[in-house]
């Protein structure tokens, strides 16, 4: 399967930066480039990618407003590009819908990457930013994000969880990844993927973010790292 991609950044030579390292990949291609916010929404509606990297400062609708349309109108997943690592821009893009952060100085094969992840359903964040999110994330009903997600539900109101799967959701919530959960419960990195992919479906949530938030919603995240 090849992942379609497009580009929103206001800088054209950073869009033609960008393509030609997508363009190394075998299973993606660009499938067209903005270089404002007005424009990203009307080409991913239009074109239909499966994922957008967004820069977060552009003319005529920011990176966070037109990463909230994308995400409410289209299929798409959002990938926010910045040249800073503010937790502002951090809160409002997970509020928005975006599925990762990365910063622009990031190396071209962690790019390709963490496009692979988010194609894959999973989300991406620097370690700092995921720990600031965790940290910070607890008692500011002001992060809560603004597409309609199980975690704003009560807990007795959730499906009902296996033990297992009771586990796993509360060493997502303490920013563990797949490797950690498999490491930490003594099973095998496809377990653990499963697991987590099991979660996703059965709470309705669009990606390991939303699981984080919702462990923390409710108190069931792990509180520190072995």
């Amino acid at each position: 399967m090849t992942i379609r991609v497009l580009i929103a950044d206001d800088q054209p030579l950073l869009r033609s930066g960008l393509r030609g390292i997508i363009t190394t990949a075998a299973d993606m291609t660009v499938v067209g480039e903005a270089g404002t916010g007005r424009e990203a929404v009307d080409r991913a509606q239009r074109d239909r990618p499966d994922l957008v990297l967004m820069d977060v400062r552009m003319p005529d609708g920011d990176g966070i407003q037109a990463t909230a349309t994308v995400t409410r109108t289209t299929a798409a997943k959002v990938v926010i590009l910045t040249t800073f690592d503010l937790d502002d821009y951090v809160y409002a893009g997970l509020r928005a819908g975006a599925s990762g952060f990365l910063l622009k100085d990031t190396g071209p094969a962690e790019l390709l990457q963490a496009l692979r992840v988010v194609a894959a359903g999973d989300a991406i964040l620097a370690p700092s930013v995921t720990a600031r999110l965790i940290r910070h994330f607890t008692g500011r009903p002001e992060l809560a994000i603004t597409n309609p997600d199980p975690a704003a539900a009560p807990l007795d109101e959730l499906p009902p969880l296996t033990e297992r799967e009771h586990e796993v959701l509360r060493l997502v919530g303490g920013g563990l990844s797949n490797a950690e959960i498999a490491g930490r419960l003594h099973i095998s990195y496809s377990t653990a993927k499963t697991h987590v992919a099991h979660l996703l479906t059965k709470l309705s949530a669009r990606d390991r973010i939303q699981l984080v938030i919702l462990a923390h919603r409710h108190g069931i995240a792990a509180s520190a790292r072995p």
